[in-house]
């Protein structure tokens, strides 16, 4: 059976095409329509893979006749829209001709027993992308997002995670006091105290808790650790970026771990 034709766009006035944009620019978006934005090969590919049906598959027009069975038979419904209007939509430089709108899962509860990564006001879009793709790579399944922290669904944080939210366990907005129902052990890092971290023996599972770049873990979270670590910093350097310890961080957890 032939696929439907697709829904075509070619109004600025049209519904859909002011929703796509909200999705794709405005950090909040996503909590208010339940879905997320996902453009291009990269982030479509990695949803794909981690088992996410799109609810849309967005074509741009000239790419539609061009694009893979892999991206033009999965979704419920497709969307050809003009260059033009894809561009518009598009919270990138250089726009993609392709994206999915992808429906959000009930957010979860923590998973008491997972091995997480604790963000504690964690501020850049950037970082928290970035700590976001470390966790996944290095085994962590869970993120536990304090109040404070970038919105691990916003657009800027999406891209930043190169699709690693797909496939992580996602917990937001939580107080400090929420974290007591980890039972996994709690490990804080910092610049100046605490064992070295290449040479301590790292639990697994564990919790991870990685702090505001400019503050650090608040002293409530600190002195709740079971362990406080430091990296080696044989350049003299003050202080890590919190997006670099995280990865150094995970990482040790990792190869401890094997």
């Amino acid at each position: 059976m032939m696929p439907a034709a697709p829904l075509r766009i070619q109004s600025r006035d049209n519904a859909l095409f002011k929703d796509f944009k909200r999705l794709a620019q405005d950090s909040g978006a996503w909590r208010r329509q339940g879905r997320v934005w996902a453009e291009g090969d990269h982030l479509c590919r990695a949803a794909l893979t981690r088992g996410w049906r799109p609810e849309l598959a967005v074509f741009s027009e000239s790419f539609w006749p061009l694009a893979p069975a892999e991206f033009a038979q999965v979704a419920i419904k497709n969307v050809v829209m003009t260059d033009a209007l894809m561009a518009a939509v598009s919270g990138l430089p250089s726009p993609a001709p392709l994206a999915f709108v992808l429906p959000l899962p009930p957010a979860p509860a923590l998973d008491a027993g997972a091995p997480t990564v604790v963000l504690d006001r964690v501020q850049d879009a950037g970082n928290v992308g970035s700590m976001l793709r470390s966790a996944a790579a290095f085994g962590f399944t869970q993120i536990a997002a304090l109040t404070g922290t970038a919105l691990l669904w916003s657009p800027k944080v999406l891209r930043a995670g190169m699709g690693a939210q797909f496939g992580l366990r996602l917990v937001e907005g939580l107080t400090a006091d929420a974290l007591a129902a980890l039972r996994v052990p709690l490990l804080v890092t910092s610049s100046h105290q605490g064992q070295w971290l290449h040479r301590a023996s790292l639990p697994w599972p564990c919790a991870w808790v990685l702090g505001h770049e400019g503050q650090g873990v608040q002293p409530a979270l600190a002195e709740r650790a079971v362990l406080a670590l430091r990296i080696a910093q044989p350049g003299g350097e003050e202080s890590l970026n919190v997006a670099a310890a995280a990865a150094i961080c995970l990482h040790a957890s990792a190869v401890a771990r094997a």
